[in-house]
């Protein structure tokens, strides 16, 4: 008996077609939304920049990503990348440096003068931004592509709001803030500095404006009533990190206090040492687990020699001495005082207690409403009670974050758009989230995320020299490389090949696959073979006797 074998794949057009009414089911490709996509609060679509980033088209990925975030530079140093904590990579290893990566693009962008691309838009407005902050400057690029005219109003010296008086150059070198601002200007922008608004509505009318965003940031630190027999030195934590990059910043002594125990106070602490304390210590009413600050920012204070004593409360404080009262947590995790006395010395105390926003200049508006802890009342579009008067950022009531301002400022500029076009923005619906367990990691081995170096400790406590250092281009390719695509086809070639039946049709380089429903017997295999998940099965479709039938009944 001679028994042959096929050398090729064998010709379509002699299978059977199809099964007809055997089939139940018929595969159908879909697009899903990625987690770290839904999470990122400035809405970038980061697996597509991710996608041309794996492709070596860094250009193209920066391209992509400033369609929704003007700073990626900034951004990719100072998120808090909460895309990272719901990417479904952690469930195989760890998840993908997506800040890292950002961080590269924008630095290439910033080192080989690439300028934003998109098509001009006639017959638009002319819009006043004030405050020139993540919010205000993310309004305004956004505006600009959307083909406003932008002017800026800003009452401090310089542009870039908390970013640069409330972060520290270790965080943000400022070089790479003032170059992504400049980069604004450059599309046409105006940003006039030391430029206070007190009266919206008359600069609106002067100017000749068609709409206002107002984005003010919470520049005012809070206060709280400590009683002091003799107060020493005690200031305000976003006073003191402004005065810090001056020329002659403050001198606290060689024991520094810093009271609260959020970013702003570690960051507080660790400027202190910098400029030259021997001890700083942070002062917090509640445990660790419980801090709003970051984990990583607790962890590097504590590298660089901070002290921090959990659960204590200031009572009194008698210049440089504090009267502390120990704290326990009670069955619901809140703390309760004790009774139980510490003495702490200090020659200074910063108080990092929360900042609220300046927002009484608006009050003369009645139209403008406020909720209790003053910030700014706004409708769904981000327009206050005052038409053509729009709000973002701290301002309105929200978590506080550059990412979140940045994500206000594009939200804010589609809706400003619709309202000056008369053509009201409507939000396009979201696709469903994929989570990880709808995705088919049949190929993948673990590759881990490559970890950004750190400046040596010995180096980082004497100066503001940024502390993180950036991919190099082999990192980032690998680090983008290691994206799932979850929930939509890269063109891997798995459903061609699976496919028992010849069905599926490749539509060329960045077409994609057609499904041919005459050959497809509903099997299955391409779905389930599926990496990313970018096919479902859904019901076949009723044939017309079929649905003779059904009314019928």
């Amino acid at each position: 008996m001679t028994i042959s074998y096929m050398t090729s794949r064998p010709d379509p057009s002699k299978f059977r077609k199809g099964t007809g009414a055997l089939r139940t089911r018929r595969p159908l490709y879909v697009d899903l939304l990625p987690p770290c996509n839904n999470a990122c609060p400035a809405g970038e679509d980061i697996q597509a920049w991710l996608g041309l980033a794996q492709e070596g088209d860094y250009q193209g990925a920066w391209q992509k990503l400033i369609e929704d975030n003007p700073l990626p530079s900034v951004h990719g140093r100072v998120c808090y990348h909460p895309c990272e904590s719901s990417c479904n990579r952690t469930q195989t290893d760890s998840p993908v440096s997506i800040h890292a990566v950002e961080r590269f693009l924008g630095d290439m962008a910033l080192e080989n003068g690439w300028k934003p691309e998109f098509p001009a838009r006639p017959g638009g407005g002319k819009v006043m931004v004030v405050g020139a902050g993540p919010s205000g400057l993310s309004a305004a690029y956004h505006l600009t592509r959307l083909g406003h005219q932008v002017e800026i109003r800003e009452a401090g010296p310089v542009a870039g709001g908390m970013i640069h008086f409330g972060i520290p150059a270790y965080r943000m070198p400022r070089d790479e803030l003032g170059n992504e601002i400049r980069r604004i200007e450059d599309m046409g922008v105006k940003i006039t500095l030391n430029h206070k608004v007190e009266d919206i509505i008359q600069e609106k009318e002067s100017g000749g404006f068609d709409a206002v965003f107002v984005a003010v940031g919470a520049h005012i630190s809070k206060r709280i009533d400590i009683p002091a027999r003799d107060a020493g030195k005690i200031l305000d934590a976003v006073s003191y990190l402004k005065e810090s990059q001056s020329d002659t910043p403050p001198q606290l002594g060689r024991r520094v206090a810093v009271y609260g125990g959020g970013n702003t106070a570690m960051d507080a602490a660790r400027t202190a040492k910098r400029l030259g304390a021997e001890e700083a210590m942070i002062i917090y009413r509640r445990d660790r687990s419980s801090m709003p600050a970051h984990d990583f920012e607790a962890d590097e204070a504590l590298e660089e020699g901070v002290k921090i004593k959990w659960l204590r409360t200031i009572k009194e404080i008698d210049r440089t001495t504090f009267q502390v009262e120990v704290m326990e947590l009670d069955e619901n995790g809140r703390p309760q005082p004790t009774g139980k006395m510490e003495t702490l010395e200090a020659d200074a105390l910063i108080l990092a207690v929360g900042q609220d926003t300046e927002t009484d200049f608006l009050r003369k508006i009645p139209e403008i409403g406020f909720q209790r802890d003053g910030t700014v009342m706004v409708a769904d579009n981000m327009m206050t009670g005052c038409s053509g008067v729009f709000a973002g950022g701290d301002m309105v009531p929200s978590e506080r974050s550059v990412t979140i301002a940045v994500g206000h400022g594009k939200k804010a500029a589609r809706y400003i758009d619709g309202f000056l076009r008369g053509n009201a923005y409507v939000p396009t619906p979201k696709h469903e989230i994929v989570g990880p367990e709808r995705l088919h990691l049949w190929y993948r081995t673990t590759a881990p995320q490559r970890e950004q170096q750190h400046l040596p400790l010995a180096e980082r406590i004497s100066s503001f020299t940024e502390i993180l250092q950036g991919l190099t281009t082999e990192e980032a390719l690998f680090e983008a490389g290691r994206c799932l695509s979850c929930g939509n086809c890269f063109e891997c070639d798995g459903c061609y090949a699976a496919c028992p039946e010849n069905a599926v049709i490749k539509l060329g380089k960045g077409k994609r696959y057609r499904f041919h429903y005459d050959r497809c017997t509903g099997c299955a295999v391409c779905r389930n073979q599926c990496p990313c998940h970018a096919i479902e099965m859904i019901p076949e479709p009723e044939t017309a006797s079929e649905q003779t039938h059904r009314i019928g009944e």
